[in-house]
């Protein structure tokens, strides 16, 4: 997988595109290589949907064979931007759970359905975060080997079962078995196999596609909390679960039509994950990189209410603000995976968390106790931590060949999410320990991104040397 030195001014190349086309070359036989002019995207050739007029039915259609050039990418068409559908379907599923875990904990406190104490939810919740993460890592592997179709089914049947479990729960043990084990195995069955599959219909515009499927997680963080205290209100527990059993197969059924896969595994595929990756020339360098991004990006998240209360503002306005994070975050996801194709994902990386950083320090540090600064500050840090989400499994897609995007980026997704479930007790330690003053929290956001960017800055030298304008 690697070629070339560190410094070598081949080296990104030969991680990225040029690899798949060399791999699956070298793979094919006599009778199975097909002719393939590999399709640009820029230029008068592109047709509808980003099409290339020129391109073999096989590329347009989704279906490539072994041995055929694997960089030759859809880059658009119809059948492409079905997949990424798929993707937002299926993360607005799999993360609608996860993004309403407060309004289950805050529901199942205060109406008490569900005989347990606030310790023993909070215990629940952590653990069924904890096995999601965990079982992410065999996610990427399988779908290398088998590509999303069982997956996605499994993750589907999961997803559905543990509500309707839970409509029927009494006890602890119960919910446990529901959302703890069930919703667990859901989580990263549906997400990193639906990610990964934009992988193997675009490579120049992987970019902009990843960032407009990620605004399916940030739709999903703003209508299942809505959904749900409608719901809760309206019919109550047992009945809400239903409802959302409901939803969610229907958006299940859906996804699973649309996702699939285009570049066949290696052969012999290895369905088990293996340390070897981290070998690779910049990999563990990147997943620093975004690990100190994202746990910089939690902090505001978790506390960004409690702030705006702290300095105070009404209960409306810190709502409000939290409104304002997520609705920039679309914008940011966009923009982000649009700058990708064009500046690079490590380059794009570089200045997003720069720009937190900056905002951390000359805004929301001295004017954070002013409501302009707080929505200047609210909108910036939106945008930069939605940028952070597309940009992770565009830059891991860099570093390794389409065949092996899955394991590469089940790994990194797993090993940072790991890492920013210590972002809350960390959190309130630093704000307990300043006497409930969020200055210090401010403090360490700031240096998290400062940190982000450097390392981030790491990963691309030890790639393609030390070209600061080259777009990697």
């Amino acid at each position: 997988m690697e070629t070339g030195t560190p410094h070598s001014p081949v080296a990104p190349a030969a991680n990225s595109a040029s690899s798949d086309e060399r791999d699956t070359r070298s793979r094919g036989t006599a009778g199975d290589v097909r002719s393939i002019k590999t399709p640009t995207t820029t230029g008068s050739g592109r047709g509808l949907f980003g099409k290339k007029k020129d391109a073999p039915e096989s590329v347009l259609d989704g279906t490539v064979s072994r041995g055929t050039v694997g960089d030759a990418y859809p880059e658009g068409g119809i059948r492409a931007w079905l997949v990424v559908l798929g993707c937002w379907l299926a993360l607005f599923a799999s993360l609608g759970f996860m993004n309403s875990l407060s309004t289950f904990r805050t529901y199942l406190t205060s109406n008490q359905p569900i005989h347990i104490g606030s310790g023993v939810l909070g215990g629940a919740i952590f653990g069924y975060a904890s096995l999601s993460l965990l079982l992410g890592v065999y996610a990427g592997p399988l779908f290398d080997c088998y590509g999303p179709r069982w997956l996605i089914l499994a993750g589907s049947g999961c997803l559905v079962v543990s509500f309707l479990l839970a409509s029927l729960s009494t006890e602890y043990g119960h919910l446990l078995a529901a959302l703890g084990i069930l919703s667990s195995l859901a989580t990263p069955l549906l997400f990193t196999p639906s990610v990964a599959a934009i992988g193997h219909f675009f490579k120049a515009r992987r970019g902009l596609a990843t960032g407009i499927a990620m605004t399916g997680s940030s739709a999903s963080a703003v209508l299942f909390p809505f959904i749900l205290q409608g719901l809760f209100i309206k019919v109550g527990w047992a009945w809400a679960m239903r409802a959302l059993a409901l939803i969610c197969l229907s958006i299940a059924v859906a996804t699973n039509f649309l996702l699939r896969a285009r570049i066949p595994p290696d052969a012999p595929a290895n369905p088990h994950p293996h340390g070897r990756i981290f070998r690779t020339t910049g990999f563990t360098a990147t997943v620093a990189a975004v690990f100190l991004a994202q746990f910089a990006s939690f902090l505001p998240l978790s506390y960004m209410s409690a702030y705006a209360l702290s300095k105070g503002f009404t209960q409306l306005f810190s709502f409000e603000v939290v409104t304002v994070i997520n609705a920039s975050s679309v914008a940011g996801r966009v923009l982000a995976g649009w700058w990708a194709d064009r500046l690079g994902p490590f380059n794009a990386s570089v200045v997003f968390s720069a720009v937190a950083a900056l905002a951390c320090f000359g805004i929301w540090l001295p004017a954070g106790g002013t409501m302009p600064g707080i929505v200047i500050f609210s909108v910036i840090f939106g945008c930069t931590s939605g940028a952070g989400v597309t940009l992770a499994p565009v830059a891991v897609g860099k570093l390794c060949r389409t065949q092996e995007y899955g394991r590469y980026y089940g790994a990194c997704y797993t090993i940072v999410s790991l890492g920013v479930l210590l972002a809350i007790p960390v959190a309130s330690t630093v704000v307990k320990g300043n006497r409930g003053e969020f200055w210090g929290l401010i403090v360490i956001t700031g240096v998290f991104y400062m940190a982000a960017a450097a390392t981030f800055a790491v990963a691309k030298v030890s790639v393609v040397g030390r070209r600061v304008w080259f777009p990697f």
